[in-house]
C-alpha cells in the first residue's frame, strides 16, 4: 500500500503531494487509534491481555530487512499471500505459508581455529579434536553450532595483523602475522588464548555468549625496553642503574629463561625554549654535558643482557632549559620502531619508562614554532637517533594508548615521588600501563621491576576493539569456580591458571553502510600479543531482497510483469503502481481535480477513501487489518465492524447480543441499546412471589429494576422490596412496647397499657438481631430518662414483636462530689504553692546570711576603726633634705 502511494506522489502535482501528506497524517491518527482497539479486541478474542499484544515487535514492518533486524521476527516471501502481515512472531501454519516461502535466519557459531593452550615452553601447540588445516595455511576445527542469541564486532586490520578486515573502525590490530604464521603454528608456538578464530553470524539486538579461555604459559619471553631521562638531575639515577644493571638482569632471568634487555634515553627537543640555542650551550649545556638530543636508541633488544651495564655507564648526560621533558617523543619512537628496539611477536613486552620531571605533549610543540603533528611513524637514522624531534610535535595521549595498544606493550612510569601522582592520572589513560615511585637515586629499579612485572604477569584484563553498534559484556568467575560476575579482569593468576571469560556479544543496530555488515573483531588479553578474532556477519538484511537469489524475480508475472518481485513483495517501475503493479500512470487522472472518485461528497479537503483505505485506480482500496475478522469496508471505506460501542468489553456486548455493522451495533431479538446490553423483557423485574413490576416502588430498566426514593425512605433490592430507612409500624408499636416491657412511657398506667395493647405481647430478649429471611424490621427510640430501648417486628402471618429485656441507660454523673472535688484540688494546690514560696525564700535568706559572715570573717581590717577614714594631716619628706 505504501508502495503505491510512493508512486502516485511521484506524478501528481505540488498541491496534490501537500494534500497526500495531509492525508498520511490523518490516517497515522487514525491508525494509532484503532491499534488500540484492536489489542483490546483480539484479547477479548484469544483469551490475552493487550499488554500481551502489545509487545508483538513484528507488527507494520513492511520490508523483510526491517522484519528481520527486529528480534524473535521472520518473513514470508510467498507471493500469493494475500493481504495478511508477512512479519511474523510465530511461524505461520504450513497452509498459509510453507516451510520453503519463511526467511527466519538463526545465530550462527562456527570455530575456525581452536588450538590448545600452551601449558608449558616446550611443549607444541596442540590442535583440539577433529580439527584440521585447510587452504591457504589456516586451521578449522570441526567444531560448529547453531544459536538463537547474537552479537558482533568489528576491528580494523594491517599487514601485520591475524587475518584481514574490511571494516574502517580505528586503531587496533594484533599483529598475529601472515597465514604463513597459521603454518607455523603446527610447528608449535606458544598459545595462550582460546579459541584464535570463530565466524559468527547474528541477528540484530540478540544476545550471543561467547566463551574465551586464557592461561599463561610457562617461561613465556620478556623484552624489557627501559627508556631513560638522561638530563643533567638524573646523572646520580644514571649511575646506580649501570651498577645494578647486571643484578636487573639476573632478576628477570630468573622469572624467564626467554629474556631481553635494552636501553635508550632522552632529553628534549633541541629548540628554544627546551634547550638553550646558544652555540656554546648546544655544544657542552651543562659541565660534563654532552650536546642535547630528542630520543637515542643505544641498545637494541638483545639476550647479551651484560652489555646493559656497559651502555649505560658510557651513556652521557645532557641538560635543557624547562622543567619538562620530551619523553613522549621518545615512548612514539620505542614502540614505533620496532624493527630497530627489536620487538618479538610473540612475547610480554615492557617498557620502563624512568623520569624525575614531567612530560611535553602535543601542542607544545608551538612554543618552539613546531606545528607539523607527530605521525606515529619511526624516524631514527643508523645511529638511533631521533630524526623528526624539531620537525614534528610531541605525540598526544590518545597516540601514545593507540600505539600502546597496537603493539600489546605495558609501560611502566619509574618517576619519583613528587611526579608519582601525575604518572598515576596518567597511567589511567594508557591501556596496560602502571606507575611506582623510583628512589632518588634509582636504586630500588631493580625491585620495582620485579614488583610491577609481578602485578601485570598476575592479572589478566580482556578488551576488545568493537564499535559503536556492538556491545560487548565479560562475565567470569576467575579462580573461584563460583557464578558467573560481570567482569574483564581477574587477578592473582600463576603460571599454568587457566581462566576462561564469557562474552556477552549484542548487535545493537545495523551499520547505514552495507558494507560494515561484514567485520573482523578482536578480543585480546592488555599487554599479550595474541587475541581471539571473529569473523562477524551482521545478518541485516534478506537475501530474497538481492539479484540472483530465490524471491528475486525481475518483470515478474506477480507484478503485472511491470515490476520486480523481491520477498514476495512488488517493486514497480516508474510507470506502473499498485500492490502488483496493476495500475498505470494513465490511470492517474482519475484522483485529480474535483472529481475525485474516491472522496465522499464534494468536500475537496476530505482524505481519499475517509483516510482508511489508498485510492488505486480510482477506486477506494480499503486497509486491511491484522485480525482478519476485523473489516473495513464500503465504497470510500467509511464503515468498519470494530468500532461499535463496547460493554464490559466486548463488542455491542458480545456476539450474543449483537454484532457490529457500519460503525453501530445491530441488536439480536430480545436485546436493545447503543451497546446491545439492555433486555427488552420485563419478566426478571417481577418478584418471585408474583406482584407488582419491582414491588410497585420502582421502574425496569434493560430488566433490572431501578429503585424509587419516597419520603418515608429508599427501596433496594433485586425487586425493590426492601426499604432499611422506612420507618414501618415502629411508631405505632412503642409506647405498647414501654409500658408492657420497661412500664414507663404514656400508657406506663396499668389500665391505659391494659386496655390500648391487646394485639400483641412482647417477647423478651437478650439483645435484638435482624434476620432478612424472616423480612423483620428493626425499631430504635429514646425514653425521657435516655434510656436506649430496641424492638423488632415481623408479619409474616401474625405480629411478632421481640424487645431488648434491659434498656440501654448512660451512667448517673454525681456532680456535687465533682464541684467539691475541684474546689479541694485547688486549695491543695494553693496550699502546696505557698509552702514551695516559703521554703524557697528561707533558703535563699540562709544562704545571703552565711555569705555576708563568710566576708565579715575574712575582713583584713580591724573591726574596731572605721576603714575608710583618713587623718586630715599629711606628712611629706623633702628627698634634697640630707639631715643638716
Amino acid at each position: 500500500m505504501i508502495e503505491t502511494q510512493s508512486k502516485t506522489t511521484k506524478v501528481t502535482s505540488f498541491k496534490m503531494m501537500t494534500r497526500k501528506m495531509q492525508q498520511l497524517m490523518y490516517l497515522s491518527l487514525l491508525c494509532i487509534l484503532a491499534s488500540t482497539q484492536l489489542s483490546h479486541t483480539l484479547a477479548a478474542q484469544l483469551d490475552q491481555s493487550p499488554a500481551k499484544l502489545e509487545q508483538n515487535p513484528c507488527m507494520n514492518k513492511a520490508t523483510c530487512h526491517e522484519c528481520i533486524q527486529t528480534q524473535n521476527c521472520g518473513w514470508c516471501m510467498k507471493a500469493d499471500y494475500g493481504d495478511r502481515p508477512r512479519c511474523f512472531l510465530n511461524t505461520p501454519k504450513p497452509e498459509i505459508c510453507p516451510e520453503e516461502f519463511i526467511y527466519n535466519p538463526d545465530t550462527s557459531e562456527s570455530i575456525r581455529i581452536n588450538k590448545a593452550l600452551t601449558w608449558d615452553s616446550s611443549g607444541a601447540a596442540a590442535m583440539s579434536g577433529g580439527g584440521q588445516y585447510i587452504s591457504g595455511g589456516s586451521y578449522e576445527s570441526s567444531a560448529s553450532r547453531q544459536s538463537s542469541s547474537s552479537g558482533s564486532y568489528s576491528a580494523s586490520g594491517s599487514s601485520s595483523s591475524y587475518g584481514s578486515s574490511s571494516s574502517s573502525s580505528s586503531g587496533f590490530s594484533a599483529n598475529l602475522g601472515s597465514q604463513s604464521a597459521f603454518a607455523a603454528a603446527a610447528a608449535g608456538e606458544i598459545v595462550q588464548i582460546k579459541p584464535q578464530r570463530v565466524s559468527l553470524k547474528l541477528r540484530i539486538n540478540e544476545v550471543h555468549n561467547l566463551d574465551v579461555s586464557y592461561s599463561q604459559a610457562v617461561d613465556y619471553p620478556v623484552d624489557l625496553y627501559y627508556l631513560m631521562d638522561l638530563s643533567k638531575s638524573m646523572e646520580d639515577d644514571k649511575e646506580k642503574l649501570s651498577a645494578l644493571g647486571d643484578k636487573l638482569s639476573e632478576t628477570m632471568k630468573g622469572i624467564t629463561s626467554n629474556f631481553r634487555l635494552g636501553f635508550g634515553s632522552f632529553v628534549d627537543k633541541v629548540l628554544m625554549p627546551y634547550v638553550s640555542t646558544i652555540p656554546k650551550n648546544l655544544e657542552e649545556p651543562c659541565p660534563k654535558c654532552d650536546a642535547p638530543y630528542g630520543y637515542r636508541n643505544i641498545m637494541g633488544l638483545s639476550t647479551d643482557t651484560y652489555r646493559f651495564s656497559t651502555e649505560v655507564k658510557q651513556a652521557a648526560v645532557s641538560g635543557n632549559l624547562d622543567a619538562p621533558e620530551g619523553g613522549f617523543d621518545a615512548i612514539m619512537q620505542a614502540i614505533a620502531c620496532r624493527q630497530q628496539v627489536g620487538w618479538r611477536e610473540q612475547a610480554r613486552r615492557l617498557l620502563v619508562f624512568s623520569t624525575d620531571a614531567g612530560f611535553h605533549y602535543a601542542g607544545d610543540g608551538k612554543l618552539g614554532g613546531v606545528i607539523t603533528p607527530n605521525d606515529g611513524e619511526c624516524h631514527l637514522n643508523g645511529e638511533g637517533m631521533y630524526t623528526h624531534s624539531i620537525i614534528q610535535d610531541y605525540p598526544s595521549i590518545s597516540q601514545i594508548n593507540q600505539k600502546v595498544k597496537q603493539n600489546a606493550i605495558n609501560i611502566i612510569f619509574a618517576v619519583t615521588q613528587n611526579q608519582y601522582s601525575v604518572y598515576q592520572k596518567l597511567s589511567g589513560h594508557i591501556e596496560g600501563s602502571s606507575s611506582a615511585i623510583l628512589s632518588n637515586d634509582s636504586s630500588n629499579v631493580v625491585d620495582l621491576v620485579r614488583e610491577e612485572y609481578s602485578k601485570i604477569s598476575s592479572t589478566v584484563e580482556m578488551k576488545d576493539n568493537a564499535t559503536g553498534d556492538v556491545k560487548i559484556t565479560y562475565y567470569s568467575s576467575c579462580l573461584s569456580n563460583g557464578p558467573l560476575t560481570k567482569t574483564n579482569k581477574c587477578s592473582g593468576l600463576k603460571v599454568g591458571d587457566k581462566v576462561t571469560f564469557t562474552a556477552n556479544i549484542t548487535v545493537t543496530k545495523c551499520p547505514t553502510d552495507p558494507k560494515l555488515w561484514k567485520q573482523v573483531i578482536q578480543i585480546y588479553p592488555v599487554g599479550i600479543n595474541e587475541s581471539m578474532i571473529i569473523d562477524l556477519e551482521m545478518l541485516c538484511s534478506c537475501p530474497c531482497e538481492h539479484p540472483g537469489s530465490i524471491g528475486y524475480e525481475k518483470h515478474s508475472t506477480s507484478c503485472s510483469k511491470s515490476g520486480t518481485l523481491m520477498c514476495g513483495i512488488c517493486e514497480c517501475d516508474d510507470l506502473h503502481f499498485g500492490n502488483t503493479c496493476e495500475c498505470s500512470m494513465s490511470d492517474v487522472h482519475l484522483n485529480n481535480g474535483n472529481n475525485n472518485m474516491c472522496r465522499q461528497g464534494n468536500n475537496t479537503n476530505a482524505a481519499d477513501c475517509n483516510g482508511r483505505g489508498s485510492c488505486v485506480c480510482g477506486a477506494c482500496e480499503c486497509k486491511k487489518r491484522s485480525n482478519p475478522e476485523e473489516i473495513i469496508s464500503g465504497k470510500y471505506c467509511e464503515c468498519e465492524n470494530f468500532s461499535c460501542e463496547r460493554n464490559k468489553n466486548l463488542l455491542c456486548s458480545g456476539p450474543d447480543h449483537g454484532i457490529c455493522e457500519c460503525n453501530r451495533c445491530v441488536c439480536k431479538p430480545g436485546w436493545t441499546g447503543s451497546s446491545c446490553d439492555c433486555q427488552t423483557s420485563k419478566d426478571t423485574c417481577m418478584p418471585p412471589n408474583g406482584g407488582e413490576i419491582c414491588s410497585g416502588h420502582g421502574t425496569c430498566e434493560c430488566g433490572v429494576c431501578k429503585c424509587k426514593s419516597t419520603d418515608d425512605g429508599r427501596y433496594s433490592g433485586k425487586y425493590c422490596d426492601k426499604c432499611p430507612t422506612c420507618s414501618g409500624r415502629c411508631h405505632e408499636l412503642k409506647d405498647c412496647v414501654q409500658c408492657q416491657m420497661y412500664h414507663t412511657g404514656e400508657l406506663k398506667n396499668g389500665d391505659d397499657c391494659a386496655k390500648n395493647c391487646t394485639t400483641f405481647t412482647p417477647v423478651g430478649v437478650e439483645k435484638v438481631k435482624i434476620d432478612e429471611d424472616k423480612d423483620e424490621q428493626l425499631c430504635v427510640f429514646f425514653d425521657e430518662d435516655d434510656c436506649k430501648f430496641t424492638f423488632k417486628y415481623s408479619e409474616v402471618g401474625e405480629l411478632v414483636v421481640h424487645a431488648q429485656e434491659e434498656k440501654e441507660c448512660p451512667p448517673k454523673v454525681f456532680m456535687l462530689g465533682i464541684v467539691l472535688g475541684v474546689i479541694a484540688a485547688i486549695v491543695l494546690v494553693g496550699l502546696a504553692i505557698l509552702l514551695l514560696w516559703k521554703l524557697l525564700t528561707t533558703i535563699h535568706d540562709r544562704r545571703e546570711f552565711a555569705r555576708f559572715e563568710k566576708e565579715r570573717m575574712n575582713a583584713k581590717w580591724d573591726t574596731g576603726e572605721n576603714p575608710i577614714y583618713k587623718q586630715a594631716t599629711s606628712t611629706f619628706k623633702n628627698p634634697i633634705y640630707a639631715g643638716k
